[in-house]
């Protein structure tokens, strides 16, 4: 979703991911409540960009989402795809901001780790020429790993998005403190290597500050908690309160 590199470097910023408003909708059928709703009230409490990922099983987010979408908000769109024919075609019908290769499985929850750059690069390849072509900006979200890295800037890629699931996911302790360092030297690299670093995937308020204190990731993207949230707080104060964190860590 990225746009071009903010004038102030130590601004953070927050893309908003609303699937699981999608989620919710498809639960009981019908239009109700609205992604796109979401996504405008996101913009208005502070949002720097707006994450869908559309699934091969439609699970949440839905095409006519993305096209709706596409002409409502006015922030950048980040769709999230798999590295398939099908999303390709549907990524250039939509022409979102930037398009973020995830791996995907069928019968995961979630998305479980990063993309194998490395193992999937001949498939790569022609995907992402065919969409950096286009002028979409390409994102492949993977684990803070240094032969990731690297292969990610070979094929081209312009954003890279670390994967911070396992450090969120770890109880305090050498564990959680060797993933952390792990994500801090890859975040390093990633600049080095000329690529726009992102993070994302299981942050939430307690456990956020370290990753956005980090300079050289200049986005946050962050979903399930905030929609998970707004069922108790609303989502425009979740977003604010996400907000002023990362605000007090970059600080």
């Amino acid at each position: 979703m990225s746009q071009e590199p903010y004038s102030q470097k130590s601004y953070l910023r927050l893309g908003v991911n609303i699937d699981h408003v999608a989620t919710i909708r498809n639960a009981r059928g019908g239009n109700h409540p609205e992604p796109v709703k979401a996504a405008l009230l996101a913009e208005q409490a502070g949002a720097d960009g707006i994450t869908a990922h559309l699934r091969e099983d439609r699970r949440h987010i839905r095409e006519a989402d993305l096209k709706a979408l596409k002409a409502e908000i006015s922030v950048p769109l980040n769709l999230e795809m798999a590295a398939t024919d099908e999303m390709v075609n549907i990524a250039l019908a939509t022409m979102p901001n930037a398009a973020c290769f995830v791996p995907e499985k069928r019968e995961e929850v979630t998305t479980e780790g990063g993309l194998d750059v490395v193992g999937m690069r001949v498939r790569l390849a022609p995907i992402l020429a065919t969409l950096k072509d286009a002028g979409i900006r390409l994102s492949l979200f993977i684990e803070a790993n240094p032969d990731q890295l690297n292969a990610a800037a070979d094929l081209g890629a312009d954003i890279v998005e670390l994967h911070t699931g396992r450090y969120c996911d770890l109880p305090a302790g050498a564990e959680r403190d060797a993933e952390y360092a792990r994500i801090v030297a890859a975040a390093k690299l990633t600049q080095s290597l000329g690529l726009e670093c992102h993070a994302g995937h299981g942050l939430r308020v307690d456990n956020v500050a370290p990753i956005a204190a980090l300079p050289e990731v200049v986005e946050l993207n962050i979903g399930h908690f905030l929609i998970g949230e707004s069922v108790m707080m609303g989502l425009q104060p979740a977003i604010i309160e996400m907000r002023r964190h990362m605000d007090e860590a970059r600080a």
